[in-house]
This record gives C-alpha cells, sequence and structure tokens, in this order.
C-alpha cells in the first residue's frame, strides 16, 4: 500500500498557471514543481526567477507570453503548452485584476475590463482545457483562485467583488458537470495576502491596522501559505473533493 505522502506527488504531470509571473500565482507554480510537476507559466510579465526556480528543482517549464483575456487566448494556450511540455492534467486559473473606485463613480470600462479577465476568461480556459480532457478520456484538476470577497462585498471594489462571487458559483456548477467525467474543480480564496493587488490597502496605515487586527493568525498572508492547498487540489489527495471553495485566511472569515 503506497504512504499517504505519495498520494500528495504530482510526478509526471503537466499543469498550467496563469498570472505566473509573480506574487500567489509564482508561488503555486513553484509549488506544483516541488511536487513533480511540469509548468507551463501563463503570464505577460517577466516570468524569468520563476523559471529558474522550476529548473532548479529538475522540472520543465515553458512561458506562454499572452493576455488571457485576449480573443482566442485559451486555444492559443493550451496549443502552446501541448507543443512544449505535452497535454496539461492541471490548470490553475489564477490571473486577475482588479480596479477600485467608489461605487457612484465606478466606470463600465473598469467593470467590463474586471470581468472579462476575472470570470470570462477562466470559463473559456476551463471549458477547453476540460473538453481536451474528455477527448483524450483523462482525469484532470481546475482549480480557480477565489477571494474573500466570494463570500463578502468589499468597499470600492464592485466589479471585483461581483467577479469572485460568480467564480464561486462557476467552480460549483462546472464541478456538477465535470466531477462525473473525471475532472476534479474546485478553488482557494486566499485572505489578505502581501500581494499587488493589497498595496494599497496596506499602504494606508488605518486600513492596514484594521484589517491586521481582525486576522486570527495575526499576519498578512504570503504566498507560501497558499502552496499546500494547490498541492492538495492538483494532486490524487484531493480526487474525493469537488465544487469546494477553500479559504486561506488566517481565520479571517472565522472571526
Amino acid at each position: 500500500m503506497a504512504a499517504v505522502l505519495d498520494s500528495f506527488r504530482l510526478t509526471g504531470r503537466v499543469a498550467i498557471v496563469t498570472g505566473a509571473s509573480r506574487g500567489l500565482g509564482a508561488d503555486m507554480a513553484i509549488a506544483l514543481a516541488e511536487a513533480g510537476a511540469d509548468v507551463a507559466l501563463v503570464a505577460r510579465g517577466d516570468t524569468s526567477a520563476v523559471t529558474q526556480a522550476i529548473t532548479q528543482l529538475g522540472r520543465r517549464s515553458c512561458t506562454v507570453a499572452i493576455d488571457v483575456g485576449a480573443a482566442q487566448a485559451a486555444e492559443k494556450i493550451l496549443a502552446a503548452v501541448t507543443a512544449q511540455l505535452g497535454a496539461a492534467d492541471i490548470l490553475v486559473n489564477n490571473a486577475g485584476i482588479i480596479r477600485r473606485a467608489a461605487l457612484l463613480e465606478f466606470s463600465e470600462t473598469d467593470w467590463d475590463d474586471v470581468m472579462n479577465v476575472n470570470l470570462r476568461a477562466v470559463f473559456r480556459l476551463s471549458q477547453r482545457f476540460a473538453a481536451a480532457l474528455v477527448a483524450r478520456k483523462a482525469p484532470g484538476k481546475i482549480i480557480n483562485t477565489a477571494s474573500l470577497l466570494s463570500f463578502q462585498g468589499g468597499i470600492r471594489v464592485v466589479s471585483y467583488a461581483a467577479s469572485k462571487s460568480a467564480l464561486g458559483g462557476l467552480t460549483r456548477a462546472m464541478a456538477n458537470e465535470l466531477a462525473p467525467l473525471g475532472i476534479n474543480v474546485n478553488a482557494i480564496a486566499p485572505g489578505y495576502m502581501e500581494t499587488d493587488n493589497t498595496a494599497q490597502l496596506r499602504a494606508d496605515p488605518a486600513r492596514h491596522r484594521a484589517i491586521l487586527e481582525r486576522i486570527p493568525a495575526g499576519r498578512w498572508g504570503t504566498g507560501a501559505d497558499m502552496k499546500g492547498a494547490v498541492v492538495f487540489l492538483a494532486s490524487p489527495a484531493s480526487d474525493y473533493v469537488h465544487g469546494t471553495t477553500l479559504p486561506v485566511d488566517g481565520g479571517w472569515l472565522a472571526r
């Protein structure tokens, strides 16, 4: 009988991580490589540091430099990954953007831009990724990056909150249809993390203090805090986990 730790190994798997050049995406990509996967980095930014880290682990990687919200992005991503690393087994939809403004001043452009990247692009890539798995009769894993705002409303981030709330519903809806086909769909909801998206909050002393005081763990999260969750949901250890959104939030939602 295999030891339980073997069920967390990703040896021989190919993973796609969007938004992988920095922040949580970079850390999750490296975590998947640490568990044994080869990783395709989808990003418009510089992926050299992540590529170097994956190479040092003895794993393969490739970079697909594309805007996930662009036309035909899903098809181009899957074709590039297949050509360079082989057919993918794991998809981590991490790319996302945020726009901040008061509700009464929020523009349609900011609404549409966020919805396009945070929701529409996730649907399109997931749909095509799942279709490729079904065509080759292979199991797979889809992991979406949700948010605390999948559960709460937030302030001055109406399109982001709407997109992340919808992402929770999309995760459950996809899981209902794909679970019988051997494809797990789940999401991770990061709490308040030290990323570019929270730079404005951390730069505001009052907001920073108020947030920190509510986190039972007593600190902001980091990319390292995401590693265990993404490896779990990408691995055979989570084969009976479908349609869940796992908070990694230092206890924020329990408060």
